[in-house]
C-alpha cells in the first residue's frame, strides 16, 4: 500500500504509522498537464512537491502513465494501419514531383541571375554616363571661366594701356576728364590736384583681384593660366608703379595728403602688396 505524508508535528507521523488507511489518496496526475505547449518536466516535477506521496509512488505512477501512452500510440497505429500504408504508396511518386519543382526552381533562379546581370550592366552604363555628364559640365564651366579670364585680362590691359612689352603708356591729358569723374564718385578725395586717380586705382585693383580669383578657381596649374603668368606680372608691375606714383604725390603734399596716403595704403592691402607699400614709404623717408 502506498504511504502518504502530511506536513505537521511528530504526532501526525505517529498516527500515520498506526492507521495508513485513514489517509486520503492523492489526486491522479492530470492528462491535460502533459499536453501543454510549454510543458517542462523539471518545472512540472517541482510543482508536485505538495503532493503527499512518496517518491517511489510518484515514479510508479509516471511509469504507469508512460505505459498507458505507449499502448494508446500502438492502438492508434493499428487502427490506422491501412491509412499509413496508403500514405506510403502516395509518397512513392513524390520524388518525381519534387524533382520537377527543383528543376523549375533552378530554371527560375537562372532567369533571375540573368535579369540581375542585365540590371547591374545597365547600372554601370548609367553610372558611366552620369560621370561623363559631370565631367563635361566641369569642362564647360572651366571653358567659360577661361573665356571670362581672358576677356577681363584683355580689358584690364587696355585700361592700364599695357603694351606687348609690358610698358605703361602714360597719357595724362587723356585721363583728366576721367579723373574728375572719379573724384566726384570718391566724394572726399581731391583727385583733381593729382595725376593718378585713387578711384580708378581702386577699380583696377578690384579687377586685378577678380582675375586672380578666377585663375584660382580654374587652377593655377592649368596650362592656359600658366601661359598668362607673364601678362599678369606686367599688370601687377603697372599697378605697383601707379600706386607708387600716387603715394609719392600724396607724401609730397604732407599734411594735406595724409588722408590720401591712408587710402592708397588700403589699396595696397587689398592687392596683398602691403610689404611693397612699406618699402616705398621707407624709400621716401630716406630721400
Amino acid at each position: 500500500m502506498s504511504r502518504f505524508y502530511f506536513s505537521g508535528s511528530n504526532s501526525s507521523h505517529a498516527s500515520d504509522d498506526d492507521d495508513d488507511d485513514s489517509l486520503p489518496y492523492p489526486a491522479p496526475l492530470q492528462r491535460s498537464d502533459f499536453l501543454a505547449l510549454d510543458f517542462d518536466p523539471s518545472q512540472y516535477l517541482s510543482s508536485l512537491r505538495n503532493r503527499h506521496q512518496t517518491l517511489e509512488d510518484l515514479r510508479s505512477e509516471l511509469r504507469s502513465r508512460s505505459q498507458l501512452l505507449s499502448k494508446e500510440l500502438l492502438d492508434l497505429v493499428n487502427a490506422n494501419y491501412q491509412d499509413f500504408l496508403g500514405l506510403g504508396r502516395s509518397l512513392r511518386s513524390g520524388d518525381e514531383k519534387v524533382e520537377e519543382v527543383r528543376v523549375g526552381l533552378l530554371g527560375f533562379r537562372k532567369e533571375v541571375e540573368t535579369v540581375r546581370a542585365k540590371v547591374l550592366e545597365r547600372e554601370e552604363e548609367v553610372k558611366r554616363a552620369l560621370d561623363e555628364r559631370v565631367a563635361i559640365r566641369k569642362q564647360i564651366a572651366t571653358g567659360r571661366a577661361l573665356i571670362d579670364y581672358e576677356a577681363r585680362l584683355a580689358l584690364l590691359e587696355e585700361q592700364l594701356k599695357v603694351d606687348g612689352a609690358g610698358k605703361t603708356q602714360v597719357h595724362a591729358d587723356e585721363d583728366v576728364s576721367d579723373s574728375e569723374e572719379e573724384s566726384d564718385e570718391d566724394g572726399d578725395d581731391d583727385d583733381g590736384a593729382y595725376s593718378v586717380s585713387i578711384a580708378k586705382l581702386r577699380r583696377t585693383v578690384e579687377q586685378y583681384r577678380l582675375i586672380q580669383e578666377i585663375g584660382k578657381g580654374v587652377g593655377q596649374e592649368h596650362p592656359f593660366i600658366t601661359a598668362q603668368a607673364p601678362r599678369m606680372a606686367k599688370l601687377r608691375n603697372t599697378l605697383i608703379l601707379d600706386l607708387k606714383t600716387a603715394l609719392q604725390q600724396a607724401q609730397t603734399a604732407r599734411k594735406q595728403g595724409s588722408d590720401r596716403v591712408m587710402k592708397i595704403m588700403k589699396i595696397y592691402a587689398e592687392m596683398d602688396e602691403s610689404a611693397e607699400a612699406v618699402k616705398v614709404l621707407k624709400a621716401l623717408k630716406t630721400s
